[in-house]
This record gives C-alpha cells, sequence and structure tokens, in this order.
C-alpha cells in the first residue's frame, strides 16, 4: 500500500492541461517539474490521461523513478500499457524496483512475454524478482492476484526483544504496518500481534505467550469480490492470505480492495445499462458498438415478439381502439417495475445482505407490487372512467395493470436469484433483459385481460 502524501485538494482544469502541454512542446523542463513539484502522484496520473502518448512519455521521463513507478500504478490500464511500450528495458526495470511486489507485478503484466524476460533479466533485487513471478502466477481476479508480500511476521518462539529487532528491520520494506502476523516455524498464520502488548511486555517473555489467536484470513484462491465483502464486513484495512496448509503468503490491503469495488461497480452499472464489455467512453466507436450491440439487438427481438403478439389481437384493436392508446403505459410499466425489483435484488446480493428461501423473497415482492399496482390501477380507472365513461374499458385497463406490475416484480425478483444460483452475474438480468421480458410478458398479459373483459 502506498505512503499518501499531504495534500491540498486538486483541481484539474482545461487551462491547466493546455498550459502542461504548452511545456512539454517547448522542452521547458524546470518549468514542467515547478508546476508539478508538489502534485500528488494520482493526480500527475489523472493529468497524463488528458495528454497525448508522446506527451505522457516525455512527463514520465522526466521525473524522479520513485513518483513515476507511483505514477504509472495509477494510470488507465490501457494509457500504462501503451507508456511502457515507450519506455526503454532499463527505464521500466528503474520504476518496477521503486514499486510493491503486487504493484510491480501488475506493471510486468503489461509488458509482452519478451519485454517482461528482459526486465526481469535485469532487476538487481532478487527477493522482489521471486516475489512477482510468484504473483504472476496466480489469476487477477483472486487473493492471490491482489495480495503483496510485503508484511511484518513475527514467529511465535521469538522474544519480545528479538521480535523488536526483527520488526523494525521488516518495516523498512513494508510502506505502512496495518498488523504483524504470527507464524509457526513451518511458516504457518497462527495468529496476530498487538502492537500495545508487545511494547508493554517483559523483553524476555515469548510471543506464544502474548499473541492473539483469531485472526481473519483468506485463500489464495479466494475470488476477489469475496475478499472484497470480507474486508468491508469487519472493518479491515488488511488481511493475510494463506494456502492450503495455512502458510502466511502475503497480505491485501484496502487500497487494492477499493480498486476492486470501484471495477465491479462499473462493470455491473455496464451491464444494467445493457453493455456487455468493459469499455469506458474514450473506446473507439467499433469497441463501443461490439459492447452495446447483442443488448439493443435483444431489444429489437422484444419489439419484434410484441408486435407478434399484437397481430393476434387484430380484433379487439378494431373494436376497441382505447386499448391499443395505453399498450405503450402497460410497457412501460412493466418494465419499470421488472427493473427496479431486480435492482434491488442484485444491489443486495452484492452486498450480501439477500439471504433466506427464495420463494419468501418472491412472496414479498408479489405483495409488494399488488400494493403499488392496486394503487396505480385505481387511478388509472378513475381517469379512463372520467374521460371516456366506458367501464368495461377502465376496467380492462386498470386490471390488466394490477396483474402485469405483479408479473413484473416476480419476474424481476425470480430471474437475478435464479442467475446468482448458478453462479452467474446477476447485473446481467437488469436493463434491457428485464425491460425486455417484461415487454413481451405485459403485451401478452394485458390483450389476454383485455380480450376476456371486453369480450363477455
Amino acid at each position: 500500500m502506498k505512503e499518501t502524501k499531504h495534500h491540498i485538494p486538486f483541481e484539474i482544469t482545461e487551462s491547466l492541461i493546455v498550459g502542461l502541454k504548452v511545456l512539454i512542446d517547448s522542452n521547458d523542463d524546470n518549468a514542467i517539474l515547478a508546476l508539478l513539484k508538489d502534485v500528488h502522484y494520482a493526480d500527475i496520473a489523472e493529468l497524463l490521461d488528458d495528454l497525448s502518448l508522446d506527451q505522457a512519455t516525455y512527463v514520465i521521463k522526466l521525473l524522479d523513478s520513485e513518483t513515476t513507478a507511483d505514477i504509472l500504478a495509477e494510470l488507465e490500464d490501457d494509457v500504462r500499457e501503451k507508456v511502457l511500450q515507450n519506455l526503454s528495458i532499463k527505464e521500466i526495470v528503474e520504476e518496477i524496483q521503486e514499486l510493491d511486489s503486487d504493484d510491480a507485478a501488475d506493471l510486468l503484466a503489461d509488458l509482452s512475454p519478451d519485454r517482461k524476460q528482459k526486465v526481469i533479466a535485469q532487476m538487481d533485487d532478487k527477493d522482489l524478482v521471486a516475489d512477482v513471478q510468484e504473483l504472476l502466477t496466480y489469476a487477477e481476479d483472486t487473493a492471490g492476484g491482489l495480495m503483496a508480500k510485503e508484511l511484518v511476521k513475527v514467529y511465535e518462539t521469538w522474544t519480545v526483544a528479538g521480535c523488536l529487532r526483527k520488526i523494525r528491520a521488516q518495516a523498512k520494506d513494508v510502506k505502512r504496518v496495518h498488523s504483524i502476523y504470527v507464524v509457526n516455524k513451518e511458516e504457518k498464520l497462527i495468529g496476530r500481534l498487538s502492537l500495545k502488548d508487545l511494547l508493554i511486555a517483559n523483553n524476555e517473555i515469548k510471543i506464544i505467550d502474548i499473541y492473539i489467536p483469531k485472526v481473519d484470513s483468506v485463500h489464495v484462491d479466494e475470488d476477489a469480490e469475496e475478499v472484497a465483502k470480507l474486508m468491508a464486513k469487519y472493518d479491515l484495512e488488511a488481511i493475510p492470505v494463506i494456502n492450503d496448509n495455512k502458510v502466511l503468503l502475503g497480505r491485501i490491503t484496502i487500497d487494492d480492495i477499493v480498486d476492486v469495488i470501484i471495477e465491479e461497480a462499473e462493470k455491473d452499472y455496464q451491464l444494467a445499462a445493457g453493455i456487455t464489455q468493459d469499455v469506458d467512453a474514450e473506446d473507439s466507436i467499433l469497441a463501443l458498438t461490439r459492447a452495446r450491440l447483442p443488448w439493443l439487438f435483444l431489444g429489437l427481438l422484444g419489439g419484434v415478439g410484441a408486435a407478434v403478439i399484437m397481430g393476434g389481437f387484430e380484433t379487439i384493436i378494431e373494436d376497441f381502439p382505447m386499448i391499443l392508446l395505453f399498450t405503450p403505459l402497460i410497457a412501460a410499466m412493466a418494465g419499470n417495475v421488472g427493473v427496479q425489483s431486480s435492482a434491488i435484488i442484485v444491489q443486495g446480493l452484492a452486498n450480501d445482505e439477500v439471504r433466506g428461501s427464495v420463494n419468501n423473497r418472491l412472496i414479498k415482492e408479489m405483495f409488494l407490487a399488488a400494493l403499488n399496482g392496486i394503487i396505480l390501477a385505481l387511478f388509472l380507472f378513475v381517469f379512463i372512467l372520467a374521460w371516456k365513461q366506458d367501464f368495461g374499458t377502465a376496467l380492462a385497463i386498470s386490471l390488466s395493470l394490477v396483474v402485469v406490475i405483479i408479473v413484473a416484480g416476480i419476474i424481476g425478483t425470480f430471474i437475478p436469484l435464479s442467475l446468482h444460483k448458478k453462479g452467474i452475474d446477476p447485473a446481467i438480468a437488469t436493463g434491457p433483459f428485464i425491460t425486455t421480458c417484461n415487454d413481451i410478458f405485459g403485451i401478452l398479459i394485458y390483450f389476454s385481460i383485455a380480450k376476456f373483459i371486453l369480450n363477455i
């Protein structure tokens, strides 16, 4: 985890970006260094995202390695990958050796296999080389892919005096000490050590007599989302990572978990909006099209399906044209209710707040939808009756609205719960998917009820 510097809120303005570009184009190195002297590396990274590749590379090469290493770690993945392509092997080595093992592994992962091997071959810090090579073997969406190897650990057999000396030596490589982990001679995690207990204990007392056996940990293959939920639930700033034999491998800090939460939220938001790939506004038209088109095509099929259903009710439409006027309302209400229901369920699943029987959830949603449907239907019934003085049509449309809302609520609840049970991201249930399903079912229910009532 990076050590944060004290800094005032920094605002990136258009004039600042333009000014920086002018300084770069005029090769005014001293002015650039003066401009960025007191700017936090995260703000510099955000600035570089707004520059061209050559301009960003120019700034990276101008600043000192310690600062640029942190900047590279903060850059957007696609920008960082391009900047790294413009740096020499020697320059990349200098940057990587300034980073913690997890960030160093992330940078190495952006390199081609050939450049990666060349960088590793030129690295002087062999301990860091071993650490990053290990980290690169883990999938990036697991605890192993998130963890850093830097931590403070002590052995249960050490005395307090010896422990303090060892901690001082280890702490030089750890930018922030969240916890002190206790292991046995087999390197197995057995607990944690309170700094207060350590400081007040007699120098000759052994760690085994003062350590705390209870310690939360995660398996190295644990899914990153599950790690995020665990750390959020227990307000943990760091959590140790172990393997099948409970050997301590590393630790995950809160900054990495925040990144996971943000990435997952962005992915779920895009899925809910009907975007199937991880994209942003700066991507190419082709990439954006590939991401959006599948759900738009689904919406097209839903519209065609609704049109086909309506085609089977031509007689009722001809005899009661008022029914056709309220078709958009029925479709819209079905879609809205379905999205509301699914959004609440998806949010609850993401926060691990949805528990208990699926049937109970469906029954609760059915009663909720029924209550909302009846209130809305009563208003609609009065409106149509006052407008057209047609009791039968008002009854058909209002009753249809109640049934459609109930069915939409059940669909919006059932689909994300079912997807979650099958291990599929329930976020895909929201947005276009639920809207399309409810449009089709809503239209079918609407015209079926209208035909039944008005043909009596």
